[in-house]
């Protein structure tokens, strides 16, 4: 068993029991491949994906026909922007994101550049809050496709995706948003009707790992995304391969789990969130990076100043896992370049924590918490020399 407090929700969470109940049958039992048309092995596993895409459908408010099964949000990003580019390249090749997404996102628009494609990275204020006026201005008729990430998984900031909708569909362009960190946190209905594509991963709502979904919004009327995976001709054609029944079976009940907790789990949650967030600001300068009102129940991403960053996190290990940014960029000694977007100042960026709380995590979780960071920033600080001269400055 783990000794420390787990406090990294948004990086992934544990797969639910009864999560884990409903996909083993198709483990060793109804293991047949959902593409075999003649037996009834391949119809059982057929089956069940089809009852499991009614379930995700249903409990999202959507159609059916606008799910494709990727393995995660990293390849429905791809999936969604490459496509895209390429299914309208003869229009524009211009593509509008901002400088605080996911690597996912940040990867493939560059990827994309090399390809000549044209990007542009819209700034973010204080709050990680894209400026309305500066995307008028950037918005081109050439611009072809938007990807905004609606809920920061570093901050918790959630996105103004109205506004941003009526103008890019005015411009005749598509909208794209990465809502892998809000399902299961929020409500998103309202968010799937502004969007015409969003992605979700099944490990980040106590599914499994391996698993995700893109939405394509009225996906066989407009005609159908490009294939970013050939072979077989699976999902109409736009994802090749065989399908993960027990990760979609996985998915199916992670997703109605969360949402049957959901206006509950939210109370509880930001009630934690705000007694943990004034238990770490109570440290003497000490800095909270999630200032928005509109954000993520369960986040929350601090500052110390005069205290390494990479120290911080070393000594916290034994007793908390958390972390100082997404863990898709955890290999890399830089200071979050979601932070840096924001005005954070670099030495600040680098001494910062990001805890995320989730359906585990109790008040007696919160309460160590604070006690334990509390004491390493002061045990920290007594070593610097730059703290002891601060009063000088």
């Amino acid at each position: 068993m783990y000794s420390q407090l787990y406090l990294d929700y948004n990086a992934t969470t544990p797969c639910a029991k009864e999560v884990v109940a409903v996909m083993l049958p198709y483990f060793n039992e109804d293991f047949g491949n959902p593409s075999s048309s003649h037996h009834s092995y391949g119809w059982i596993a057929k089956s069940a994906i089809e009852n499991a895409t009614h379930d995700i459908a249903k409990t999202l408010g959507i159609s059916e026909n606008d799910l494709i099964y990727t393995s995660g949000s990293t390849e429905s990003c791809n999936m969604v922007l490459k496509g895209i580019a390429k299914k309208m390249q003869g229009r524009g090749n211009h593509i509008i994101t901002t400088k605080a997404e996911h690597k996912a996102v940040l990867d493939t628009c560059a990827n994309l550049e090399d390809e000549g494609f044209n990007v542009s990275y819209l700034d973010v204020d204080s709050k990680g809050l894209i400026d309305i006026e500066q995307f008028k201005k950037v918005l081109r008729p050439d611009t072809i496709l938007v990807s905004v990430l609606y809920a920061n998984n570093e901050t918790g900031v959630i996105q103004p995706l109205e506004e941003l909708s009526q103008l890019t569909h005015a411009n005749n362009a598509l909208l794209f948003s990465d809502t892998t960190q809000a399902l299961g946190k929020t409500q998103l209905a309202k968010v799937l009707d502004l969007v015409d594509f969003a992605c979700f991963s099944g490990h980040k709502v106590y599914g499994p790992k391996g698993i995700g979904l893109v939405f394509a919004k009225n996906n066989q009327n407009y005609g159908v995304l490009p294939s970013l995976i050939q072979g077989g001709g699976q999902q109409n054609g736009q994802r090749g391969g065989t399908l993960n029944t027990p990760g979609i079976v996985g998915l199916a009940k992670a997703i109605q789990l969360a949402h049957e907790r959901l206006e509950e789990e939210i109370v509880r949650i930001v009630k934690l969130r705000n007694q943990l967030e004034a238990g770490l600001l109570a440290i003497e300068l000490s800095v909270s990076n999630s200032t928005s009102t509109k954000r993520l129940p369960n986040t929350a991403n601090i500052s110390f100043k005069y205290v390494d960053g990479a120290n911080l996190l070393s000594a916290l290990s034994n007793q908390l896992a958390v972390s100082n940014g997404s863990a898709c960029n955890s290999a890399s000694v830089e200071p979050s370049h979601v932070l840096l977007a924001m005005g954070v100042d670099h030495s600040l960026a680098y001494a910062s924590l990001r805890l995320s709380l989730g359906r585990y995590t109790t008040e007696n979780d919160i309460e160590k918490t604070i006690e334990i960071i509390t004491k390493e920033v002061i045990r920290q600080r007594e070593n610097n020399i730059l703290w002891e001269r601060r009063l000088d400055q």
